[in-house]
Formats: C-alpha cells, structure tokens, sequence
C-alpha cells in the first residue's frame, strides 16, 4: 500500500484547497440580500436538472459556434467525458488510494474512467487549441486543457500498481518527482478551480441549479417569465451595488462558464451596441470578488471599461464604474442570452434589478427615455395623446365600447397601437375577421391606459404598479370571458405579471385566437396567390411566452410558401424596440432592425409576416429592406376576404 501515499496525500491536499477556497466564495454569495429558497427540495432536483435541463440547451444548438464542426451535442459529448469522468474519478479515488479496498477490479474502473475522461480532455484541447474560438473567453478557461491533462496523467500513472500492470512508482526518482509536481498542478487546479479557477462553474453551477431564483423555470412554465413586484416602500429601491443583489443571484452570476453562447445569441452585440451579455455577467461577478479587470472575454463593442472600477460594496453603473450607463440602457430585454445559456442564468432580471434602482432613486434614464416615462406618468399613455383617439378610428366599424353593452365574449384591448397610423391597420383587419366570424366584441377605448409593460422594462416600477391596479380596477367593472390582443407586451404583461397585483385574467393574444376560429372553420380563407413569406417571431409572444405555433397556422391556412430564417421561433432575433431600446438611442454600429431586415432578405421572401405592432413599426423602418412587413391578421383578413367576395 506504499504507492497509495502520495495519491492520497495529494487528492486530500486538493479537497483541503476546495474546503478553504469555497468557503471565501460562498461568503461573498453571502454578502447579497438574503432570501428564502427550498434549500433540500433544491439539492434533490439539482441532478435532474444538471442532466435533463442543461443538456437539452446544449444539445438543441446545431452549430455551437465556439470552432469548426463544434455542435451542441459534441459539446454535450464533450462535456460529459471530462466532467463525468472527473467526478467520477474523484469518487473512484477513495476506495483505491484513500483506502486501498476494491482491489483490482475497482483499480481497472477507475483506469477506464481516466481514459474516458481522457477523450473529453482531448476534445477540449481541440476546441481551444491552436486557437481560440473568438466566442470564448481565454484566462483560466485557456489553462483548464493543462490542469485536467494532469490530472489524467497522475492518476492514471499511481492507479496502475493498483491494477497489477506496474510495480510500486520510485517516488525518490527524477520521474517520481516530476509526477508529484504534475499531481501537485493537478490538485490546485482543478479542486482549488472548482472555487477559484475556470472550474469554479461547476461547483457553483451546481448549486445555481439547486437555488435557483426561478425554480419555476424547470417546471416549463412560461409564466417564470414574469417580473415580480418591487417593494415600493423598502429603503433602496432596485440594485445599485453587487451585494444589492439577493444572495442566490450572485451565486447563478458565479455559475458563468463564459462559453459566449448569450453573446452570439444578443440582438444588440451583433448590431454593435455597446452590450456583450456574457461581459454584462463577469462585470458583475469580478466587481463582486474586487476584481475588475480580470475579464478574458469578447468586451461590450465601443466600450472600453480598462479603467474601471469596483468592488462589493460600490456602485456598478457609471461613466466611471465597472458598467457603463449605455450598457445597461441597449439591452432588449428579449430573453435571447436567457434562451441560450446552458447554465440557466437570468441576464435580464440583473438589467431589470439595476434599471430600478438608476430610474427611481438615481433619475439616471437616458434623456429620450426619461422624457417618454415623464408623458407616461402625466397622460397613462406613451404618446400623450387623448385617450378618446385611442379608439376615435373604428366609428366606421361599430364596435362598442364594452361600457354601453351588457357583456361582451370578447374584450379588445388596442394597446398603443390605436394611436399610430401603421398598426390601426392591424387592428382594423383584426375587428374585421372577428365580426366576420360572429364573435361578440367590445373595446375598451378611452378607458384603456396603457399597460406598463414598458415603465417597468425601464425601470418605473411605481408607475408600473399605479397603472396596473388601475386597469386591474377598470376591467373588474364589466363583463367578459376574455381579452384579445394584437400586441404580446400587453398579453405577456397582463397573463404573467398583473396576477401578482391582483388581476388574474383570460388572455389571448390575436393569433392564437384568429388559429382558433380557424380550427372551428368560422373563417375560411382562400390561398393567397404567388405569396413567399418568413415568419418573424416576437420575442414577448415566442421566447417569453412559447407561442410559435399559431401564426405559422394561420399562414399554412393561406397556402403560402412559408421560408424561414435560420433564427426563428423561440430563438428568433428581437426587431430592437424592446425595453424600451426604441426611445433609448443608445448608439450603436447599426441598428437592430436593419440586422434583422437582413436576415429576412436572406430568405428571399417578398413579405416578412409579423405578429407584434412594435415589430412592424422597428421593420418597416429598417434602411434598404426588400420585403414588405406585414402583420399575420392583415394577411389573413386579405384570404378571408378574398374568398367572400369570390363566393
């Protein structure tokens, strides 16, 4: 048992390192706000989640994008034969060093683990080497191929006396003393990484996937989108340093294994606005530790922050701080980078935490945005506009307003759409199709306010919640079955956020609804002739509330030559107008709208379908678009119509 010595001397060295180094990690998670979670219900479903939710991110991405040939499921691949076979290692290494039981056959185990764990190794080393991917970040992350081929070589060389193949290793030797040193490199990297290096994910991945602020989110519901309610009467009001964060979001920060997938899948970076999600996370994460500066990552494009400071206690926004002002204003708040990350982190909750506290104790809202919340906050609606003009358009239609009727099946709610010229068209074919098919309709016209949605994207939780509890007290006056509406801001913000205010109400959003009839053959459209489209999904209707299906029914009932783009569906590219970016005018190398318009031209459609008046607003002003921006209930209203008037 001699040769079981120095692996065991070096293995507990490691765990001694982990020990130490993980109690300072988990001190700094301590510093943030405290917060209940299920701490044994978490830690049960932890495996479940590591092993069914993040690989089903992991895997679904054909292409990765980190090198040539790196899909998802060679990453999955990948991943599971060198973190697999490390942790199984780890386990295997206490009865053949620690204890020296198990004998041969257990020995022969861990040698076969090695060597698997040798393969997935080696796929790293392929990823990384002899270039870094530009999606990737480098740092610790460039060391980790070193520290895990190290670990691989030391136990596998003191593992086979164990299995009979060698005799006893000559410690006192040249190569003995070369083999302590590389099972010394091994042990610090990977047991003291698992808390301070490139492996620290792991364990605080883990632990992320345990305490997770939204646990619903394993649940698959969509409503685990929904923003919850500030307190309004607590001292400070939003994020302003990292230790203002609750306690278990800087541990999800922590969880960051840098693999750029948010920054491949972020709308603004790729339209070089100065926001890189992936930096956003290690902004916050390394001022958490004082450690700015120590980012080995893409950066946020046009910024540079070399000079900046922080630490836990410090404010992050600032000209000065570790995250700019404009950073913090270009996000979209679309929930791509959310989408994406293999790791689950909650990158827009972080821009919502710090957006508050710079909107309602700071007055820190770019100028154009600050000017759009002062209009909001005096007239209830974003354009100022009289509320009667709202609605003043349908008096050819004669829709009711829900206040002059009995009761309605129906309530339409127009949402800012019934100020603007472009989007009454939609509205207009919309109550056409309705009373086409015989459904009972009202409006609810000038006693609509707007729905907050975009107060709360900005940061005004207060107005968010006065205009909530107003239109929450509004709708309990009349009688309905449901609601439906044209805008998913308004459908997301009402289905999974007006509940917590006390307004729990049956909405759909037009598509779904217009499917339906369909379905029901109340309308019957006719194929529209020679038509080529794409489908182009609104982020609040797809990502946020998993509605893909019933607009590419409606356009399948139309006989349509449907092309879709190569990001689409759940992981379609926002049009740019979200969380308020449409007013913002952060600067940026384009505008996100011109990106998208040229994902669509690539598809060679003539008309580009969309589902979101905000959407055909951001399009339809896109530079040089070929196709034409149409929404799915103008098209449909154009077969139904086209049909009745050939009968």
């Amino acid at each position: 048992m001699v040769y079981h010595a120095a692996p065991a001397s070096i293995y507990l060295a490691g765990l001694i390192v982990l020990a130490i180094a993980a109690s300072v990690r988990a001190a700094r998670w301590r510093r943030g706000r405290p917060t209940k979670v299920a701490i044994w219900r978490g830690l049960a479903a932890m495996p479940q989640r590591y092993l069914h939710d993040v690989h089903e991110v992991v895997t679904r991405d054909p292409v990765s994008g980190a090198g040539p040939g790196d899909s998802g499921k060679q990453s999955a691949r990948m991943h599971m034969m060198a973190a697999g076979g490390f942790v199984a290692a780890s386990v295997l290494i206490i009865p053949v060093h620690i204890f020296g039981v198990g004998g041969t056959p257990l020995a022969w185990l861990l040698l076969l683990t090695l060597v698997g764990m040798a393969v997935g190794v080696g796929m790293e080393w392929h990823r990384r080497y002899p270039r870094t991917p530009a999606r990737l970040s480098k740092g610790d992350f460039s060391r980790l191929p070193f520290g895990l081929t190290a670990f691989v070589v030391f136990f596998i060389a003191t593992t086979l006396p164990s299995a009979g193949v060698i005799g006893g290793l000559d410690w006192a030797s040249i190569g003995g003393a070369l083999l302590l040193l590389i099972g010394l490199y091994a042990a610090l990297e990977c047991y003291g990484g698992l808390a301070f290096g490139a492996l620290h994910h792991a364990l605080a991945g883990a632990l992320h996937l345990a305490w997770h602020p939204r646990p619903g989110r394993f649940a698959a519901s969509p409503t685990e989108t929904g923003l919850a309610p500030l307190d309004l009467t607590a001292d400070k009001l939003g994020v302003e340093t990292p230790q203002d964060f609750n306690w278990n979001q800087l541990l999800g920060f922590d969880a960051c294994v840098e693999c750029g997938r948010c920054q491949t899948a972020c709308p603004a970076y790729a339209a070089g606005l100065p926001l890189n999600p992936k930096n956003l996370i290690q902004d916050i994460t390394l001022a958490a530790q004082g450690r700015t500066g120590a980012y080995a990552g893409a950066a946020h494009p046009d910024r540079d922050q070399t000079n900046a400071t922080g630490g836990p206690d410090q404010a992050l926004i600032g000209s000065d701080a570790t995250i700019h002002p404009d950073t913090l204003w270009a996000c979209t708040t679309c929930r791509a980078c959310v989408e994406e990350c293999p790791m689950m982190i909650e990158h827009v909750d972080a821009v919502i935490d710090l957006r508050r506290f710079q909107t309602l104790e700071e007055g820190g809202t770019p100028a154009k945005g600050s000017e759009l919340l002062d209009t909001l906050r005096e007239t209830d609606t974003m354009s100022g506009q009289p509320a009667t003009a709202r609605s003043s358009w349908t008096t050819d239609l004669s829709l009711p307003h829900i206040g002059d009727v009995e009761s309605a099946d129906v309530l339409l709610w127009f949402g800012e759409s019934g100020f603007e010229l472009r989007n009454q068209k939609t509205l207009r074919a919309l109550i056409q199709l309705l009373k086409h098919a015989g459904v009972d309709i009202a409006m609810l016209g000038h006693s609509e306010r707007d729905c907050g949605d975009i107060a709360r994207r900005m940061g005004d939780e207060a107005t968010f919640q006065r205009l909530a509890k107003a239109n929450i007290e509004t709708l309990g006056q009349y009688r309905f079955n449901r609601i439906v509406t044209a805008d998913p801001h308004v459908y997301h913000t009402i289905k999974n956020e007006y509940p917590a205010m006390g307004g729990d109400f049956d909405i759909w959003h037009h598509t779904t609804f217009l499917a339906g009839l369909i379905d029901d053959e109340r309308l019957a459209p006719t194929a529209l002739p020679d038509e080529s489209l794409t489908m182009h999904d609104p982020c609040y209707l797809g990502r946020y509330n998993d509605e893909i299906s019933a607009p590419r029914r409606i356009l399948d009932a139309l006989g349509v030559e449907r092309r879709e783009m190569e990001r689409s569906g759940k992981r379609s590219m926002c049009c740019g107008s979200g969380g308020g970016m449409a007013v913002n005018d952060i600067p940026g190398q384009q505008r996100i709208s011109d990106v998208r318009m040229d994902q669509v031209d690539a598809t060679g459609a003539a008309t580009v379908a969309v589902a979101c008046p905000h959407c055909a607003t951001m399009l339809d002003g896109a530079v040089n678009a070929k196709a034409e921006v149409t929404d799915v209930a103008e098209l449909l209203w154009q077969g139904v119509e086209a049909n009745h008037e050939l009968a």
